[in-house]
């Protein structure tokens, strides 16, 4: 499965930015149709993204949010992207609010289209059936997007940490549940305080977050630094391994820490990480 711990947004009307988002780093770019788009330009930014993805990508993912499955708008995006020459790796599905609206656009984009999705859950419904939309995308989507801009608005909570902790976890959960789906967090909305964006990338890194959306390109390395194990994280891990395997198996202590086969497991997977992203 592709390492996807950033996915920078980019409005699809905006064929100026496009060479400089693939050439930013991102794991993914996004090609948006949605927010990033008022009603009058919607159209011609279809015809942009339809365009761009002609283009080569160098390795990088390229995707495309498009809008509301459930709206005419929604249907012309994805049937047109069925119907491209050159499809988008992913689409973005926004403002998912149960398995149907996956199943719906998959027979929409049918064999072309980019037939991996990633839904975003961004709607009070859409958390509360959040376990039956990974439990559908674990054979569908490529990962598990959480919306937080809207589903604050929608709550009437404030876009901070603790009213987006109860989501970040359920979202956490569902994936683990549905076989260990990726899952990308909401995009931080200030691009000039980095620092408080890397605090807050490790801070959902640790809680089983695979990855955070950008708006900014300015905004990557501090997320990609966020979900590198640390040269400290590394050393501890490469430790617990040795000394449980020379315990042939037994529970040992490392640091004073007791290690026994699930601390191995969590061990295993810090190197493992470190290992695909080298």
């Amino acid at each position: 499965m592709a390492i996807l711990r950033s996915l920078l947004f980019l409005p699809a009307n905006r064929a100026d930015r496009f060479l400089k988002a693939l050439a930013s780093g991102a794991d993914a770019v996004c090609l948006d149709l949605e927010d990033a788009l008022p009603p009058a330009d919607k159209e011609a930014g279809l015809a942009s993204a339809l365009e761009l993805l002609t283009h080569d990508r160098g390795g990088v993912l390229v995707t495309v949010r498009a809008n509301d499955v459930n709206t005419e708008r929604g249907r012309q995006d994805l049937e047109a992207l069925r119907a491209a020459p050159s499809p988008p790796d992913a689409v973005l599905l926004p403002k998912v609010t149960g398995p149907d609206d996956l199943a719906r656009a998959a027979r929409t984009l049918g064999s072309g289209g980019g037939r991996l999705l990633i839904p975003i859950v961004e709607t009070a419904l859409g958390l509360s059936r959040v376990e039956e939309i990974a439990r559908t995308g674990s054979s569908l989507a490529l990962a598990l997007m959480l919306g937080g801009v809207d589903l604050t608005a929608e709550l009437g909570a404030a876009f901070e940490w603790d009213s987006l902790f109860y989501a970040r976890s359920r979202m956490v959960l569902a994936a683990a549940l549905a076989g260990g789906l990726p899952t990308l967090d909401t995009p931080s909305l200030d691009v000039t305080d980095l620092a408080a964006l890397e605090r807050e990338a490790r801070a959902v890194s640790r809680l089983g977050f695979t990855g955070k959306a950008a708006i900014h390109p300015a905004q990557l390395a501090a997320i990609h630094d966020a979900f590198r194990p640390s040269e400290a994280e590394l050393e501890r891990a490469r430790r617990v391994v040795q000394a449980f395997e020379a315990s042939a198996g037994g529970v040992v202590l490392v640091d004073g820490w007791m290690v026994d086969p699930p601390v191995v497991r969590a061990a295993q997977q810090t190197l493992e990480r470190a290992e695909r992203l080298r």
